[in-house]
């Protein structure tokens, strides 16, 4: 089975106090759940049309325990503290075998 990977990338952050709520919240969910944190932090390069803004992204067991993070209760609490703080795509993508 393929692991499951979050591709984050901020596209605009509206309020840094927003955002510092929602990784209080989310940063230890991932971890208690075992998620790994493989990339997480602002570019140091963009190319074509990258934004410099906050990239993360996330290793899962598979795609479907990702997509299970993502619509858990601990996780939209998160989402709700972040509200309109940021403009994010989130994409939850599978693994090269």
């Amino acid at each position: 089975m393929a692991k499951g990977y979050w591709i984050n990338v901020f596209q605009k952050i509206n309020d840094p106090k927003k955002v510092d709520a929602y990784r209080e919240l989310a940063g230890p969910y991932m971890n208690s759940i075992g998620a790994k944190f493989l990339v997480r932090g602002d570019p140091v390069q963009t190319y074509e049309k990258g934004l410099k803004e906050r990239v993360v992204i996330i290793e899962f067991p598979s795609v479907e325990a990702a997509m299970k993070a993502h619509d858990s209760p601990q996780y939209q609490a998160a989402l709700k503290a972040l509200g309109d703080g940021a403009d994010r795509d989130l994409r939850i993508v599978p693994g090269l075998e």
